[in-house]
């Protein structure tokens, strides 16, 4: 039986941990042509010395694909593509996939966001698209080197309802072959904007006031806020009738607890940094946005976003 094609794009955190596993996994039992896709630096030391993950789950800490390539142009024939690229690079990769995919192709995107499927499915409307989240703690140590630490990374993915006959069986146990930590759905939007409750408002306020994950459970304003974007998000997925607890915003809040008290969030870093490219969109931009097609107001997210908008602007003059 001839092989099917695996491609990877993207060896960040979240590309070059789960990347590893199945390609890890594919290197023993050579089931299926693995093709990764990496820029510049990142492209030139894992052609030359293999992806490397440094994790307490893998003693043995390189892989090597069967192929690496720099351009998506150059993948051959995929019968799934994992799409783990940053989300302001989403709309280029579809653009440049769609040249590359056969019908056949699924596409699974290991990304933040609630809006991810919509933003694929605008570009390449006839494809499977499985809806998915992940949480991982890792993060690029170099070029070429993932760092983990902390519990398994885990996967949340589940079926696309536009397709819902289309066979993924082999895509779920190739995630179990890999030693994947992972829970697969019929429909994973519950898990999506679960996890979005958290994300966003937590990643918003922290950007705000650049404080942690700490502060905005302990301080009364930042509370507030946070729960304010909250409750817009809320009266969204109510409209959108996905069937989250009544008492998200308090388990959000207890979730959050769990956390060291001075963990940052990316958003916070990112604009901290004064960097141009941020999670702003992902999560302000999502809520926004799904607000007007659905006839919500979002006053307070709208605030928000417009005054970190204001930051980054006056940050980059």
């Amino acid at each position: 039986m001839e092989k099917k094609n695996i491609a990877i794009i993207g060896l960040g955190g979240v590309g070059g941990y789960f990347g590893f596993k199945i390609n890890q996994f594919n290197e023993k039992e050579d089931q299926f042509d693995i093709t990764f896709v990496a820029r510049s630096q990142t492209y030139d030391i894992v052609k030359q010395n293999g992806l490397t993950l440094l994790s307490p789950e893998h003693p043995d800490n390189i892989t090597t694909p069967n192929q690496i390539v720099q351009n998506i142009s150059e993948i051959k024939n995929p019968d799934l593509v994992l799409i783990c690229v940053k989300e302001y690079d989403l709309e280029n990769v579809c653009t440049q996939l769609k040249q590359i995919i056969s019908q056949k192709t699924i596409l699974l995107p290991l990304m933040n966001g609630v809006d991810i499927y919509d933003r694929i499915r605008k570009i390449i409307p006839e494809n499977t698209i499985l809806p998915a989240c992940v949480y991982v703690a890792s993060h690029i140590k170099e070029k070429g080197i993932v760092e983990h630490k902390g519990k398994a990374g885990k996967l949340i993915f589940g079926k696309d309802q536009a397709n819902i006959s289309e066979d993924v069986d082999w895509i779920v146990q190739l995630m179990k072959d890999s030693r994947i930590d992972f829970d697969f759905k019929d429909n994973p939007f519950v898990e999506i904007w679960t996890k979005f409750f958290f994300v966003a408002s937590f990643g918003l306020v922290t950007a705000k006031y650049n404080s942690s994950i700490g502060t905005v459970c302990d301080d009364t304003i930042q509370k507030q806020e946070a729960t304010q974007i909250m409750q817009e998000v809320k009266r969204i997925t109510d409209k959108k009738q996905i069937a989250l607890p009544e008492d998200i915003i308090e388990k959000t809040f207890e979730k959050a607890a769990t956390f060291p008290s001075e963990t940052p969030t990316s958003l916070q870093l990112d604009i901290n940094i004064k960097k141009q490219n941020s999670e702003l969109e992902l999560f302000a931009g999502a809520i926004i946005h799904y607000g007007k097609e659905l006839n919500i107001e979002t006053p307070f997210t709208q605030k928000i976003y417009l005054e970190l908008k204001k930051e980054i602007q006056e940050l980059s003059i």
